[in-house]
């Protein structure tokens, strides 16, 4: 089935949405803008692959940052899908915590379903810059 071209308006709302949800400190909130099956990737990670799983990767997250905002940077469509640009902001109080503040961009490249929902994301962000902020490396 042919899917209709992406509309920048609808897409702009769902990263809006989903920054919100990453925001919200409710991991399924997360999940639920993933298709069933749908498939999250961060950096090289293997993929979380269904929402259970999505929502374990998001609480991981939310555990690590109890304070961790997502800033929605940007939100471009490319082909059939959207590269979404954000910023976390957080501090790393979380069970073995640094007790550090952290602050890194990065993207998730999206195909969205025929739903409007995310069948796949892969997230990027520079792991070695977030690994030095956690160690309060200048």
């Amino acid at each position: 089935m042919l899917r209709a071209p992406l509309n920048r308006t609808t897409v702009v709302s769902l990263a809006a949405r989903y920054a919100a949800a990453w925001c919200s400190r409710q991991a399924a909130t997360v999940a639920a803008f993933f298709s069933p099956n749908g498939s999250l990737k961060v950096n090289e990670a293997a993929p979380a692959h269904g929402r259970a799983a999505i929502t374990a990767v998001a609480q991981g997250f939310m555990t690590a940052f109890p304070d961790m905002q997502v800033l929605m940077d940007d939100v471009a469509i490319e082909g059939d899908g959207a590269v979404f640009r954000w910023t976390l902001v957080g501090t790393n109080t979380g069970p073995d915590g640094t007790g550090r503040s952290v602050r890194i961009s990065g993207y998730e490249k999206w195909r969205i379903d025929a739903n409007g929902l995310i069948e796949e994301s892969l997230g990027h962000f520079d792991g070695e810059d977030y690994q030095r902020q956690l160690d309060g490396r200048p």
